[in-house]
C-alpha cells in the first residue's frame, strides 16, 4: 500500500527482490535547486520521465502514480497508484529504498542534520538542525521550514558590501 508503512528491513528485502526480477528498472532524481525552480510536482514528473528514458527495453505502456508524463507513450495516471497497482507499489518501494540510501550518504557529508536517522523528513530533530545550522545545499528553499528561516534571515537585514 504505502512503502513508508513497511519496515526499513522489509523495504530493503522487497527492493532487492523487485530489482532482481524486473524486466528493467531505472532511477532518476532532480536536485533541490531544480525542484525550487520548477516546483515539486513538475520535478517529480521530470524525474519519472528521466527514469523512463533510461529503461531498456523501452516500455510500451506506462502506469504512473497519480500523474502522466510528457512522453509519446500510452499511459495511465492512477490516483493512489501504490495502493491500486502492484507495479506502482514496486516502483515506490525501490524509489524509497534508493532515497533512504542517498540520505545516509548525505549524512556523511552533512552529519549535523541527522539525515541518516530521519531521512530528510519533517521532524523536530530536523527543524532544530535547520535553526542551528541553517539550510544545506540539499535543502529545498521551497521547503516550508527553510523558506521561513530564509525569510527570517532576510528580515534581519543583510550587510551591504561595496
Amino acid at each position: 500500500n504505502d512503502s513508508k508503512q513497511l519496515t526499513p528491513e522489509r523495504r530493503q528485502t522487497l527492493s532487492l527482490r523487485i530489482r532482481e526480477r524486473a524486466v528493467c528498472w531505472a532511477i532518476a532524481s532532480v536536485d533541490a535547486a531544480e525542484i525550487d525552480r520548477i516546483n515539486i510536482y513538475q520535478a517529480s514528473r521530470l524525474a519519472m520521465k528521466l527514469a523512463v528514458l533510461q529503461l531498456a527495453p523501452a516500455p510500451d505502456y506506462l502506469l504512473c502514480d497519480a500523474l502522466t508524463l510528457d512522453l509519446p507513450l500510452p499511459q495511465q495516471g492512477i490516483i493512489q497508484g501504490d495502493a491500486q497497482c502492484h507495479a506502482i507499489a514496486a516502483a515506490s518501494i525501490v524509489a524509497k529504498v534508493h532515497r533512504d540510501a542517498m540520505m545516509v550518504e548525505f549524512d556523511a557529508i552533512y552529519p549535523q542534520y541527522g539525515l541518516a536517522r530521519h531521512k530528510g523528513y519533517s521532524c523536530p530533530e530536523h527543524y532544530r538542525a535547520l535553526r542551528e545550522h541553517g539550510a544545506s545545499p540539499l535543502h529545498r528553499r521551497s521547503f516550508e521550514p527553510v523558506y521561513r528561516l530564509d525569510q527570517f534571515e532576510l528580515s534581519l537585514g543583510m550587510p551591504e558590501f561595496s
